[in-house]
């Protein structure tokens, strides 16, 4: 087609000569010599001032000018456009080079933007926290101050530990009472002996005091701090007794957490007792829910408000502070410190703070005619716990111990006397809770570490004996049902950990043949002695191993169809036990071939203990190591590193 070319494509805008105001009065100069003076609109022309343009010509010469430049423009933008819609066929590789160019240059401009948007919201977030920190410890902070977009303490936690999204209650009716007071009692029964945050007469008349309240029609008469505690209590106790993701008790706890939340903003005043303890009850709901929140974060906080309050003294006390009081406080801190160790320790991360840094008595044990107090033994073991967790994973490697060996060996000796010293009459589901914290902190405290990293072949036995024990009694908890004790995701992750464990002694023997070590009739004196064994049932090492394997693969698949995380573990644990699955058969092979030979060489009789080398206990246990499974072999590609010990929790991400 041809191009037309007309006086709209390309117009003459310039005229000869552009007429000039000089704004001379009664007429400018240029009407007077057109003879045009009565026609001069010098004198009341108010668009163009003096020495401008007064000209009609001149002024849509401007017009024309812009319009044109727009034009051309768009004349640009058509041709580039057209540029990058034509064939892939024909496209030239200057043209593909042109565009993917143009593509890099629009998203580096994003990400600038994004940049740009991400400084900007994050100044004014630290601008709101600035305000929000100078008055952290004012009992009359208001949650509710005017603002567009108000900070306060719980938008700043929530925002800092939650994770997905919670589904919004889908009523605002209460539950029926029967419901509240059996998710009460199993709080009661499972939770709060252990972390006695509030006294039990409080906790038994939340319940009808909320339900009166609501009968009533009465507004107003019941704290934020206390709708706070009862929704929460709900949702831990539903939780605790969930056995799926998907099933009625899990359901049933979101729906108590979302009917929580709104209170949050004045549950989390700081200044007062009632900020630490509304922490806590989100911290171990967050330990049985880890989809929804971060219990390591969470914890975080509870601690820096106990400091803030001087919770860590006890100087801080009054001399009007009763008994009672005194108590109460002490009691709220070694809740939140017995909950920091045990979690900065499943995830081998820093403690919030030093034992250095704190100076609380424990707490006077709770009267109870029925039976003893089972916080206590709690706390103590978690000062136990943190003791030698600072000296071996929190300080400076460079810094060896004297005598790594002997300083291991104390702490085990203090935590099996403090095993003897627990009461006879602690409920059957607390005892259990604490012979299995005794295998899993024994365990973790004989691993190497960053300052024990050699491993000694009576260490090697301990691991397996702790980790069997362990293993068994965590099986036989999590096929219980009703569900019965606090159980939460922390628990999955100490299965994985010491199943790990019991792997890596299997596979890596040491200086010595673990096997062999393990058929001996006693061991040396000057080490700990063994557990006594629970699976008293199988007759040998191998036999043990292979059942205890099993179990830990069933109790991850049980624990993953629970939590969602676990069943990566589960998949991992499987595929890593394969091979030593295979080699604990071909070894038992070894054993029955070794004792036919032996029985046909002595005419079938029973085997002489008296002669080296033809004990059944030690005899089958006598052939080549595991040379096809070598240590370094065995552990590349393994998630606890190349040895058994700490790196394990690190590198796994839980």
């Amino acid at each position: 087609m041809r191009t037309r070319s007309s006086f709209s494509h390309n117009p003459h805008l310039r005229v000869s000569r552009p007429v000039q105001c000089d704004g001379k009065l009664p007429a400018c100069t240029a009407c007077e010599k057109a003879g045009r003076e009565n026609e001069c609109s010098a004198a009341s022309d108010q668009q163009f001032a003096r020495g401008k343009e007064r000209s009609w010509v001149a002024a849509l010469e401007a017009r024309v000018e812009k319009l044109d430049r727009r034009l051309n423009h768009a004349r640009s933008r058509k041709a580039s456009v057209a540029l990058h819609e034509v064939d892939d066929n024909t496209m030239t590789m200057q043209d593909s080079e042109r565009r993917d160019s143009l593509v890099d240059i629009t998203a580096a401009i994003h990400r600038k933007a994004a940049r740009t948007r991400e400084k900007a919201d994050f100044n004014t977030l630290v601008s709101d926290f600035g305000l929000l920190t100078v008055n952290a410890t004012t009992p009359g902070f208001d949650t509710q101050q005017e603002s567009a977009n108000p900070m306060s303490f719980a938008r700043l936690v929530l925002a800092a530990a939650q994770h997905d999204t919670l589904p919004d209650p889908n009523t605002d009716e209460l539950p029926y009472q029967e419901v509240a007071e059996a998710n009460f009692q199993f709080y009661q029964d499972n939770i709060l002996p252990l972390y006695p945050l509030f006294p039990t007469a409080d906790l038994k008349a939340l319940v009808p005091k909320i339900y009166d309240d609501a009968d009533l029609g009465i507004l107003g008469g019941i704290r934020s701090s206390e709708y706070w505690l009862f929704w929460m209590v709900m949702a831990i106790a539903s939780a605790a007794q969930s056995k799926a993701v998907n099933d009625r008790n899990y359901y049933d706890a979101l729906q108590y957490v979302a009917r929580a939340l709104p209170y949050a903003d004045r549950a989390f005043v700081p200044g007062y007792t009632t900020q630490i303890q509304a922490l806590v009850l989100l911290t171990q709901y967050s330990m049985l829910d880890p989809a929804h929140f971060d219990s390591w974060h969470l914890i975080g906080f509870a601690c820096r408000a106990c400091i803030d309050l001087g919770f860590h003294k006890d100087h801080t006390f009054t001399q009007q502070s009763s008994k009672d009081t005194i108590d109460a406080r002490r009691r709220t801190f070694y809740c939140v410190y017995a909950l920091d160790r045990a979690i900065s320790m499943v995830h081998a991360r820093p403690f919030s703070f030093k034992d250095d840094d704190i100076s609380v008595r424990l707490p006077s044990p709770s009267v109870n005619n029925e039976r003893s107090d089972p916080s206590i033994p709690l706390f103590e073991l978690r000062r136990l716990q943190s003791g030698w967790y600072q000296t071996l994973v929190q300080t400076d490697s460079n810094d060896p111990l004297r005598d790594p060996v002997q300083y291991v060996w104390q702490k085990y000796h203090e935590t099996q006397r403090w095993s003897k010293e627990l009461t006879l009459d602690l409920p059957a589901t607390i005892r259990t809770a604490f012979d299995l914290e005794l295998d899993y902190s024994s365990v973790y405290l004989v691993v190497p570490s960053p300052r024990t990293p050699k491993l000694t072949d009576h260490g090697r036995l301990l691991i397996f004996e702790h980790t069997i024990r362990y293993l068994y009694r965590m099986y036989e908890v999590v096929k219980a049902s009703p569900s019965e004790g606090f159980y939460t995701y922390h628990d999955a992750l100490k299965v994985f950990f010491m199943g790990s464990q019991l792997v890596t002694v299997l596979r890596d023997p040491g200086e010595s043949d673990l096997w062999q070590s393990l058929g001996a009739t006693k061991p040396p004196q000057q080490t700990p002695p063994l557990p006594e064994r629970l699976d008293k049932d199988l007759s040998d090492a191998i036999a043990r191993s292979n059942s205890c394997l099993d179990k830990v693969n069933e109790t991850l698949k049980l624990y993953g169809e629970r939590w969602e995380q676990v069943k990566t573990l589960a998949d991992h644990f499987d595929r890593t036990t394969t091979d030593i699955k295979s080699y604990l058969e071909t070894r038992r092979d070894m054993v029955e071939s070794a004792i036919a030979r032996s029985m046909q060489k002595d005419g079938r009789h029973a085997l002489p203990t008296s002669r080296p080398g033809t004990n059944p206990s030690t005899l089958a246990y006598q052939s080549a190591p595991m040379t096809q499974h070598s240590s370094q072999q065995a552990n590349q590609g393994a998630p606890w590193g190349n040895s058994t010990g700490f790196q394990g929790h690190h590198n796994v991400h839980f």
